[in-house]
C-alpha cells in the first residue's frame, strides 16, 4: 500500500512538472519591417522566351550553333568594350543592357556547350561592375536594385548555362579580380587568398537556404568567414556557427563543412585606409583572432551587429573591420516581407535591418577576387532555393512554423541539459541562445522544407525524363509552389 501511494505522488509530481512545463513562452512581438521594398524581377514572360528559344536551338545543326553563337559572342563582347571606354557609371545606368546581352546569348551558349568564352565575358563584366560601383552611393534603392540585377543575374545566366552541358563537370575556379595585397597568403582550393579576405560560401543545410533567401535581395550566400594567415602561412578561418558561437575552423574543416560554393573578397588596394596601412586587413584579422581567444562568443540569433557580446556569422567580420576603420556592407540588408519577418522572429531573430552575407558582395569596399563552384551541387543550390522562395511566398500568404507543443517539456529537459554541456565548453544539442520552442519550431521548418523538396525533386526527375534537360530556375520554382503541403 505504501508503495502505491508513493507512486501516486510520484506520478502526481510527474504530471504537475509536465503541465507547468507545457506552459507556453510568452511570444515577443511589435517587430516593426525595414522600411524598404523588396526586389522582384518581374520578367515571367522573358524567362519563358528564354526557354522556348533554348529549346528550339538544341534542335539546331552544329554549323548553325556555331553561326550564332559567334553572333552573340561579338555582340555581348561589344556591349561590355563600350562599357569600358564610355564612363564610370555607364554600365549601371545602362544595366538593361548587358543584362539582356547575357540573357539573350545564354540559349545559344547553353545549347552549343561553348561555355568558356561566356564565363570570361562573365568575369570581365562584373570587374568592370565592382570598378564602376565604388564611385556610387548604393544606399540609394535604384543604384542598390542595378548593382543587384547586373551581379546576381549575370550569375544567374552562367549556371543555367553551366547546369544545361550533359556533364556538369566545368572547372570549380572562377578567377575575377587580382585584387594586390600586402598581407600574408595562402592557397585554397586553388585560390591565392591573403589575411583578411572575406570568404562568403553556401551550405548545404536547410538553414543555409533559408538565410540565403530571407532578405529584399535574395541571395546565393549563407555564411561569411574572415580569414587569418600568420607569417608562416598557417591559414585558420574565423566564424560563428549557431552550434557553438564563433571559433577558429582550419582550412581543411571548413571545406569538410559542406561548400555548395563560396567566394573570396577583398578590400580594394586603392581604399584610403589600406593606402595609409596596406596591413590593415591583416590587421583586422588578428583583432578577430584575438577576440575569440579572449573569451567565449556566443551566436547571436537576434542578429544585432551594433551589440558584439554576441555574434553572427557576418558580424565577425564587420567587428573586426569596424574596429579598424572600414565599416563594411555600406548598406545594410532589409527584411521587410511581413512573411520573412513572421518565421525569422520564431527563431529569435530580432532586428530587421542587419547584415545579411548575400549582401556583402555589392560593397563597392571589396574587390571579387575569385569564386568556387562544386560543380556536381551546383543544381542542388539552385533546388533549394526554389524551395526556399516558394516557403516564403506561403509565408507572405500567412503560413507559420507552428511546433508539437506536446513535446514542450521533452524540449526542455533537452535545452537543461544543453546548457550543462554550454558550461562544460562543449555545443549542446540545442545551440546556445536558442530556447526549447524556437528548436521545435527548427524541427517543423525542417520537415516542411524536407518534405517541399522531395516532392519538388520528384517532379524534377519526370521534367527532365520528358524534356531530355534540366529545368531552368523558374520552372524549378514552379514546382516547389506546388509541392509545398497543404
Amino acid at each position: 500500500m505504501r508503495f502505491i501511494k508513493r507512486l501516486a505522488v510520484a506520478l502526481l509530481l510527474f504530471i504537475v512538472i509536465y503541465l507547468l512545463l507545457l506552459i507556453p513562452e510568452s511570444e515577443t512581438s511589435g517587430f516593426k519591417p525595414a522600411t524598404a521594398t523588396p526586389f522582384t524581377w518581374n520578367m515571367d514572360a522573358r524567362w519563358q522566351e528564354l526557354q522556348t528559344q533554348f529549346e528550339e536551338a538544341r534542335l539546331l545543326s552544329a554549323e548553325k550553333k556555331d553561326s550564332l553563337v559567334t553572333k552573340q559572342r561579338q555582340q555581348l563582347e561589344q556591349v561590355i568594350s563600350s562599357f569600358e571606354i564610355t564612363g564610370v557609371v555607364s554600365v549601371i545606368e545602362n544595366h538593361f543592357r548587358l543584362l539582356h546581352a547575357f540573357f539573350n546569348a545564354a540559349p545559344i551558349v547553353a545549347a552549343s556547350g561553348e561555355t568558356d568564352w561566356f564565363i570570361d565575358s562573365y568575369n570581365q563584366a562584373r570587374r568592370l561592375i565592382k570598378v564602376q560601383s565604388k564611385n556610387m552611393d548604393v544606399n540609394q534603392p535604384e543604384n542598390r536594385a542595378n548593382v543587384y540585377m547586373l551581379l546576381y543575374g549575370l550569375r544567374a545566366a552562367v549556371e543555367e548555362v553551366l547546369l544545361q552541358q550533359d556533364t556538369v563537370h566545368f572547372n570549380p575556379v572562377q578567377h575575377v579580380t587580382d585584387e594586390p595585397s600586402a598581407t600574408p597568403l595562402a592557397v585554397i582550393q586553388g585560390i591565392k587568398v591573403h589575411s583578411g579576405d572575406l570568404l562568403v560560401s553556401r551550405g548545404g543545410a536547410e538553414v543555409s537556404a533559408f538565410i540565403s533567401r530571407g532578405n529584399d535581395y535574395p541571395g546565393n550566400f549563407s555564411h561569411v568567414a574572415l580569414l587569418h594567415i600568420d607569417e608562416s602561412g598557417k591559414a585558420s578561418l574565423i566564424e560563428a556557427h549557431i552550434e557553438k558561437g564563433v571559433a577558429l575552423a582550419t582550412v581543411d574543416d571548413y571545406l569538410k563543412d559542406k561548400k555548395l560554393r563560396f567566394m573570396v573578397l577583398r578590400p580594394r588596394a586603392d581604399l584610403p585606409q589600406l593606402i595609409e596601412n596596406p596591413m590593415l586587413p591583416h590587421r583586422a584579422a588578428q583583432t578577430a583572432l584575438a577576440e575569440s581567444n579572449r573569451r567565449h562568443i556566443p551566436y547571436d540569433f537576434k542578429m544585432n551587429f551594433y551589440d558584439s557580446s554576441a555574434m553572427f556569422c557576418s558580424e565577425v567580420g564587420s567587428y573586426a573591420y569596424r574596429k579598424n576603420g572600414i565599416p563594411l556592407w555600406q548598406a545594410v540588408s532589409t527584411i521587410s516581407s511581413a512573411g520573412m519577418i513572421n518565421w525569422l522572429s520564431g527563431f529569435g531573430v530580432e532586428n530587421f535591418v542587419t547584415q545579411m552575407p548575400s549582401d556583402l558582395e555589392y560593397d563597392p569596399q571589396l574587390s571579387i577576387v575569385a569564386e568556387w563552384y562544386d560543380p556536381e551541387a551546383l543544381f542542388k543550390d539552385h533546388l533549394d532555393n526554389a524551395v526556399m522562395d516558394a516557403l516564403y511566398e506561403q509565408a507572405d500568404k500567412g503560413m507559420k512554423i507552428s511546433y508539437n507543443q506536446w513535446l514542450l517539456p521533452v524540449a526542455r529537459v533537452i535545452k537543461v541539459y544543453s546548457l550543462i554541456q554550454n558550461t562544460l565548453g562543449y555545443p549542446g544539442i540545442i545551440p546556445e541562445g536558442m530556447t526549447a520552442t524556437q528548436a521545435l519550431k527548427n524541427n517543423t521548418f525542417v520537415e516542411l522544407y524536407q518534405r517541399t523538396r522531395q516532392a519538388t525533386q520528384e517532379k524534377v526527375y519526370r521534367f527532365i525524363a520528358e524534356k531530355k534537360y534540366r529545368p531552368p530556375y523558374w520552372e524549378l520554382v514552379t514546382m516547389a509552389r506546388a509541392s509545398v503541403p497543404d
